[in-house]
């Protein structure tokens, strides 16, 4: 299949998303709601060169991240694997979604020499969700750990799809390559799972974490939810509480923003007061470290977030 025959696929599917234009007239975004861009573009530059030479992709652009300035800026990056084409389709999500191209399997090694390059010593790697691969591809994710371990010295954070119908195989994998935190987000509450993330499931994702704890208990869970789509603050609190109960220590927590007309629209902004009542909250609930702001995103400051948090001592 051809390029542009996923391109085609994929802006078809798209089309049908113009629901949500119907539900009214976009809200207006808040004065709080800024992003500074460094005044010297020279390194953000040179990390998006090296990129580029390297064929790799990052979810900082696929998913129109609005920290990516910042962070190439201190040359960071959260590395996206296994391709830049979803098998699912969520309709508040950026990042393409149809066939996707068979693995790359040099791609660990070209990750491990560009963390070598950037001289990284805290890397976060994501991926699309593969569910035409066996185990998910959590074997990927392996080799990904263990070519950066190779080469570098590098601490290894990585944020995982839900492995659905393949959890028990990708775990087998994932626990003999552990890395030093793993991270899958719940994304938001369960009463809009069926609107915002059809292809997922509220409880499969709690017990994946539940089921890393129990198998890799020396290896922190972290997890991250979008506000702003629709739920209460009520709601966020009993999610807060369901991902303490199922072993997650580290939680990350900010506004969503619609990355066009064609996607679910933001039902409102939350306050910065809110989100450092969801902080404060989730520090009585015994979270080792909670990351909660308007522009917070799951890699949001990862290093900062673990070395605060005390687990990777």
């Amino acid at each position: 299949m051809s390029d542009r025959d996923i391109s085609l696929r994929t802006t078809g599917k798209i089309k049908n998303f113009k629901i949500f234009l119907e539900q009214g007239v976009p809200l207006k975004k808040p004065e709080w709601l800024k992003i500074k861009v460094p005044s010297d573009p020279t390194q953000i530059q040179q990390v998006k060169k090296l990129l580029n030479e390297t064929k790799l992709e990052t979810v900082c652009k696929q998913a129109d991240c609005p920290n990516l300035c910042t962070c190439f800026n201190k040359k960071r990056a959260t590395f996206l694997i296994m391709g830049k084409i979803c098998t699912r389709r969520c309709p508040f999500c950026s990042v393409a979604h149809g066939y996707p191209d068979p693995l790359d399997p040099d791609e660990p090694k070209h990750l491990a020499l560009t963390v070598q390059k950037l001289g990284l010593t805290y890397t976060v790697i994501t991926s699309v969700d593969r569910d035409d691969l066996k185990d998910g591809g959590a074997s990927h994710f392996a080799n990904c750990i263990k070519e950066i371990r190779n080469l570098t010295s590098s601490r290894v954070e990585i944020l995982v799809p839900d492995f659905r119908g393949r959890v028990e195989k990708a775990l087998d994998i994932l626990v003999n390559c552990p890395p030093d935190v793993f991270n899958h987000n719940i994304e938001t509450v369960p009463r809009l799972y069926k609107h915002a993330r059809p292809g997922g499931n509220y409880e499969h994702s709690l017990n994946l974490l539940n089921e890393w704890t129990n198998r890799c208990p020396q290896v922190p869970a972290k997890s991250g939810l979008m506000v702003g789509l629709g739920e209460t603050d009520d709601e966020v609190v009993e999610v807060l509480g369901d991902l303490r109960a199922h072993g997650v220590s580290m939680v990350t927590i900010g506004q969503y923003l619609a990355p066009s007309n064609y996607h679910i629209p933001v039902k409102r902004y939350v306050h910065p007061n809110t989100f450092k009542k969801y902080a404060q909250i989730a520090q009585e609930l015994g979270f080792a470290n909670c990351a909660s702001g308007v522009l917070v995103r799951s890699s949001y400051e990862a290093m900062e977030q673990a070395e605060h948090s005390h687990l990777l001592d």
